[in-house]
C-alpha cells in the first residue's frame, strides 16, 4: 500500500498513521460513496489517518464475520454526518445525495428523508437516535451482508421499511435513479 510510509523500526516511533487519502483509494473502499465517513468513524482522531489498530478494527468490522450488533454501531456513526449522536434530517440527505450521486431533485431528497423519519423515528423527536436505528436494520436481513467490504455495496444502503419501500417505488418507478435502499 505505502511501504514508505511504515518505518523498518517501530521502536523511534511506535505510532504510524495512514493518511486518509491512501485507505480510501484502496479497492475495497474506492467505489463506495461513503469512503471518506468510513474512515473517518474508526480513526481516533476524527481526521481520518488511522493508526493499524483502526485499521484492524476498520476491516474487522466491515468483514461479513463481524456481529451484527457492531456493525450497527459503526453504520450509525457513520451516517451521523455531524457527529451529534442521532441521525437528522441533514445527515440523511448527504446519505441519499452520496447513495445517489445527487441525482434526486432537493424536493424528492426531502420527501425521501421525510418518509424514512416518519417511519423509524420510534419517540417523534423528528430525528433518528440508536434506538431508532438499531429498530430500523433489525428489519433489514441483507444489513450484515450489506455493511461489508464489497465495493458495489460497503455500507452504501439505507434500510427502509415495507411501507416505505412502497412510496419509493411508486414515487420513482420509471426513473434512471439508483437510490440502492436495502429493503426491509
Amino acid at each position: 500500500m505505502a511501504p514508505n510510509v511504515v518505518p523498518m523500526d517501530y521502536t523511534k516511533d511506535p505510532d504510524v498513521k495512514l493518511p486518509m487519502q491512501l485507505i480510501i483509494n484502496m479497492p475495497e473502499l474506492k467505489e463506495n460513496p461513503f469512503k471518506e465517513r468510513i474512515v473517518e468513524s474508526f480513526s481516533e482522531d476524527g481526521e481520518g489517518s488511522l493508526s493499524f489498530n483502526d485499521f484492524v478494527d476498520m476491516f474487522s468490522v466491515l468483514s461479513e464475520m463481524a456481529p451484527r450488533e457492531l456493525k450497527a454501531i459503526y453504520a450509525f456513526k457513520i451516517y451521523d454526518f455531524n457527529t451529534d449522536n442521532f441521525i437528522c434530517k441533514s445527515d440523511l440527505e448527504k446519505t441519499l445525495n452520496k447513495l445517489t450521486r445527487e441525482e434526486l431533485t432537493a424536493e424528492e431528497i426531502t420527501l425521501v428523508c421525510e418518509k424514512v423519519i416518519e417511519e423509524a423515528d420510534m419517540d417523534g423527536d423528528g430525528k433518528l437516535g440508536f434506538a431508532d436505528f438499531e429498530n430500523m436494520i433489525s428489519k433489514a436481513p441483507d444489513f450484515l451482508s450489506t455493511f461489508a467490504s464489497v465495493p458495489d455495496c460497503c455500507t452504501s444502503y439505507l434500510p427502509v421499511s415495507p411501507r416505505l419501500k412502497t412510496f419509493l417505488h411508486t414515487k420513482f418507478l420509471g426513473t434512471t435513479v439508483n437510490i440502492r435502499l436495502c429493503i426491509l
